[in-house]
């Protein structure tokens, strides 16, 4: 007995090509869904009206003058990091050690602030913070890029593994300059003669870090889209062996790629201790490295882009610490509220790639064949 066999009823392929404005449409309704799953999740769990949650969210970003500026420099920060690990990505170099390197250039820059603050000038101080922060960036990610170039070791544990070498260097120092003995920590740096510190722009102490951000965006998009480094190593991810077959030097792309990782990662860090924070601790970095990772991966390591997916991160963030404020509630309330967001935003990206296909029935199989 011949037995015909059964088509499933769900079959999934993969989308060739779908238009800028259905991508984003399908982006819009995933968030659009998000939405409703986290009201109904408000009403069941808190019995609050959702729209004042959702209004308490924007409030906690948008609500004054001085909670914009604190969004802004938290967008200027994650935004430079997620842009840093960019090129990597996109050349299939997984890049997780974002936020050693970032450590290694708030080490740096609070070494030369430590050391000379008082020895010199506040610009040649600013110079030399800035040119050390580079380069101690661009060492944490020479090192492993070298490593996989030479030996081709696993990027993934050896950057992930420098984040950690980073942050005890830090502890370490910390120890060693640590105000008054036995804190732990190391307070403002240069408090009093502000020696080393950026100076404000139109009175404002986190337009300078703004502007810097929006300069390396503008710089990547470039650099990825239309310079010839771009180009090889956009190759080079695709497929190694064809780019040593056109003439390009994997090793040297790989190494030269990740050294321009670091001196952005670098940069934030000389960022952080000379114009937001002036000081150094371990969590100054503040997990932005692995955060950077979904960002650049959510906007398909488009720099312009990354905009959008920082801004939905920093907003979240800002967001459910508002609502913790102002209704008394535990702030794990807030952060489940972002997690289905990103959930559903990133489960949007299955419907972008991917096509669901549900199998007909047989009336309708015999009817399409007639």
């Amino acid at each position: 007995m011949d037995r015909k066999e059964k088509e499933p009823l769900i079959h999934i392929t993969k989308r060739k090509m779908i238009p800028k404005k259905q991508e984003w449409a399908i982006r819009l309704g995933a968030i659009l869904a998000a939405l409703v799953v986290c009201a109904v999740i408000t009403t069941l769990t808190t019995h609050l009206n959702p729209f004042a949650v959702y209004a308490s969210m924007w409030e906690g970003s948008f609500g004054s003058e001085r909670k914009i500026w604190a969004l802004l420099k938290e967008l200027s920060i994650l935004l430079m990091i997620s842009v840093a690990l960019a090129p990597a990505f996109k050349m299939k170099f997984w890049n997780l050690g974002g936020g050693g390197q970032v450590m290694a250039g708030v080490l740096a820059t609070t070494t030369c602030m430590i050391l000379f603050g008082d020895k010199m000038g506040n610009v040649p101080l600013i110079l030399l913070a800035l040119v050390t922060s580079l380069a101690a960036g661009a060492l944490w990610a020479f090192i492993p890029a070298f490593c996989r170039a030479k030996w081709n070791t696993n990027e993934t544990l050896f950057t992930l593994m420098m984040n950690y070498v980073a942050t005890q260097i830090v502890a370490y120092f910390i120890i060693i300059w640590e105000k008054p003995k036995g804190s732990g920590k190391i307070g403002v740096i240069n408090q009093s003669s502000r020696a080393g510190w950026l100076p404000y722009l139109g009175g404002k102490q986190y337009m300078l870090v703004v502007l810097i951000a929006i300069a390396v965006t503008i710089f990547m998009y470039i650099y990825l889209k239309y310079s010839k480094h771009g180009y090889e190593l956009t190759v080079v991810g695709e497929s190694q062996n064809t780019a040593k077959y056109v003439g390009i030097d994997v090793g040297k792309v790989i190494i030269r790629t990740l050294v321009l990782c670091g001196l952005i990662c670098g940069l934030t860090g000389f960022l952080l201790v000379s114009s937001t924070d002036h000081t150094m601790t371990t969590t100054l970095e503040g997990g932005r490295g692995f955060l950077g990772v979904m960002v650049a991966w959510l906007a398909h390591f488009n720099p312009i882009g990354m905009v959008l997916s920082a801004l939905l991160m920093v907003f979240m963030a800002r967001g459910s610490g508002e609502i913790s404020t102002a209704f008394g509630l535990n702030k794990s309330f807030g952060d489940i509220l972002t997690g289905v967001i990103l959930f559903f935003v990133i489960g949007s990206e299955f419907f972008i790639n991917y096509q669901i296909h549900f199998r007909k029935s047989s009336k309708g199989k015999e009817a399409a064949d007639v």
